[in-house]
């Protein structure tokens, strides 16, 4: 699958999952596709400050993503990767 296509893709299962976020008050953020096929992204407002947040990016998001898309490798956020 090429890059761009894949990319995509994953720009497309964010923008579904972000009504969810939205609705507890936070949000989420696409930044880049690495080329080892990890998904960065930005938590945004109650999201960016929950103590839930690993839980819902990795069994949220990740799982969500990585169903469609299995070549995905894992999904971090950019403020939780120190």
């Amino acid at each position: 699958m090429k890059e761009e296509f894949l990319e995509a893709k994953v720009k497309s299962i964010i923008e579904q999952l972000r009504p969810y976020l939205q609705q507890d008050g936070g949000d989420i953020e696409f930044v880049e596709l690495t080329e080892d096929n990890i998904v960065k992204v930005k938590l945004q407002g109650a999201c960016g400050s929950c103590p839930h947040a690993k839980m819902t990016l990795k069994q949220g998001v990740e799982s969500a993503i990585k169903e469609y898309l299995p070549q995905i490798t894992s999904v971090e956020d950019v403020i939780l990767d120190f």
